[in-house]
């Protein structure tokens, strides 16, 4: 009876951690795509801040119109991101590496 029900909680701990390997390779996957969302919208505003400057117009308004509602949560998605994987790596160390 001992046997099973160590073998349950056992097998119960191996699932969180499980759950806990696919939330973290979803928000990697999450953040992978974000950086390059945000890189794609630096490399562009470098861009359009060069051709405007040379009288070219290479969408700089258009940026500055998706600044708010593309380029900005895409920032805060990638700093919040940063900030979960890392507490979540955090507390996986202090408290799962000792069972």
């Amino acid at each position: 009876m001992i046997k099973f029900l160590f073998l349950i909680a056992h097998c119960n701990f191996l699932c969180k951690l499980k759950m806990k390997d696919k939330l973290l390779n979803w928000l990697n996957l999450v953040l992978v795509a974000d950086v390059f969302l945000v890189l794609f919208g630096f490399g562009w505003l470098a861009i359009a801040v060069i051709g405007n400057a040379a009288g070219i117009n290479l969408g700089l308004d258009l940026w500055h119109k998706l600044w708010q509602p593309v380029f900005n949560p895409a920032i805060g998605i990638l700093m919040g991101g940063a900030i979960l994987s890392g507490i979540i790596s955090w507390v996986s160390r202090k408290f799962l590496s000792s069972q």
